[in-house]
């Protein structure tokens, strides 16, 4: 095994290698969400319709969640380090060619393979969680669900910006530079692989190491159950952003591309509140926590649809989102990332693989459904699965007593 396998003593992490940990899987999980703002750009410059489309952050999701299912365990058998710089320049690769690609089809290519590569992410939190005591997890996993957040907001609101008033393609330009630059930094911010303490366990075949995922999720069945309720709330951010984008640059509505950026700074109380939000679930408990905060993301979705032709007024659903959303992702997270540290980078892989399917069936269905039934369709999809999220949490906090 790999240093996640080996002891490590607790509390390794300073407060500078949280935040520059934090700002790399920012820069990194930023390159999916660029699509976001300008996604009816994007589709009027290739000529295709809401749909079509739609097939780019869809598949970029779903290619990335099998990405993690055949990657990411490789991070409980090689150097974290090693493998984030591998794939940090396949990054860099697909999006060069998204930043020049002239037709449709060669443009989703590299979205696709752009997102089979998005893996430092969640190589991250496994990685950080070895290094810090048990009294401090849940604040360093919601530090570095903070930088996702930054990135996040700052994907989408440069990017919304810049295909404003220049060009969508320097939006990826920009990108590829910010992932090269951000790879070549990382050997200066990771450990490098320690020896293993049991030699032997380097020498467990790749599709036992695969395999080994499902034994372990039979002796651990809540992480299904966790997995479930954050592929339903990565579906609520997907489809609703994904609506919005197209709703509010529709005729009806007139904004531009800079408008549906701006808008998603509200995403920076995200920055201020997820810490926080992951201090309280430390004191009352996860399960508790994340119940409690799904009652008030449903409360902000069902105001989606009443309030949704104005833009002043949709602040009010779109604020209370973005404060919890975020951190119902760090509460499931919390349920297992106390566990045996040998097993926990395969564990995050199922999360994380039922998170991204979710939301890649998720985005589909939102620009398809936007395509037939309007921004009034995005609200019904967005209410019926943050119910689903409540009923699931719910039934998660009576297991976990």
């Amino acid at each position: 095994m790999d240093e996640q396998a080996t002891p490590i003593k607790p509390s390794g992490l300073t407060k500078r290698q949280e935040h520059a940990l934090a700002a790399v899987t920012g820069v990194t999980v930023a390159n999916a969400y660029y699509i976001h703002p300008i996604v009816s750009e994007v589709a009027q410059d290739f000529g295709v319709n809401a749909a079509t489309i739609g097939l780019v952050p869809a598949l970029n999701q779903i290619a990335l969640a099998l990405g993690i299912f055949l990657l990411l365990p490789l991070g409980d058998r090689y150097g974290n380090r090693t493998l984030c710089v591998i794939f940090g320049f396949c990054q860099a690769a697909a999006l060069g060619i998204m930043a020049l690609a002239q037709q449709f089809w060669l443009f989703l290519a590299a979205s696709t393979v752009l997102g089979f590569f998005t893996i430092a992410p969640y190589l991250l939190p496994a990685y950080a969680s070895k290094r810090v005591g048990p009294e401090r997890l849940g604040h360093v996993t919601a530090t570095l669900t903070a930088g996702i957040i930054f990135g996040i907001l700052i994907a989408r609101v440069g990017a919304g910006a810049i295909a404003e008033y220049l060009d969508w393609r320097l939006v990826y330009v920009i990108a590829t530079v910010l992932i090269v630059g951000t790879t070549m930094a990382l050997p200066f911010l990771m450990e490098p692989r320690r020896p293993a303490s049991t030699p032997a366990a380097d020498m467990t075949s790749y599709p036992a190491l695969l395999g080994s995922i499902f034994p372990l999720l039979a002796r651990h069945r809540e992480v299904l159950l966790s997995g479930l309720i954050q592929s339903l709330n990565f579906g609520i951010f997907l489809s609703v952003w994904l609506g919005l984008a197209l709703h509010l640059t529709s005729a009806d509505m007139g904004y531009g591309t800079d408008v549906v950026g701006y808008l998603a700074g509200i995403a920076a109380l995200s920055i201020y509140v997820t810490p926080r939000l992951g201090r309280w679930s430390d004191r009352i408990g996860p399960r508790k926590a994340r119940f409690r905060l799904a009652c008030v993301q449903l409360a902000g979705v069902l105001l989606l649809w009443p309030l949704g032709h104005s833009l002043a007024l949709l602040l009010a659903p779109i604020v209370l989102m973005n404060a919890v959303g975020p951190s119902i992702d760090v509460t499931s997270r919390m349920t297992f990332l106390g566990l045996d540290p040998a097993i926990r980078t395969r564990l995050m892989t199922a999360f994380i693989v039922m998170m991204f399917v979710g939301g890649g069936i998720a985005s589909w269905a939102g620009t398809a459904i936007y395509a037939v039934a309007g921004w009034s369709g995005i609200a019904v999809l967005a209410a019926a699965l943050s119910l689903c999220v409540v009923l699931l949490s719910r039934r998660a906090m009576r297991l976990g007593r």
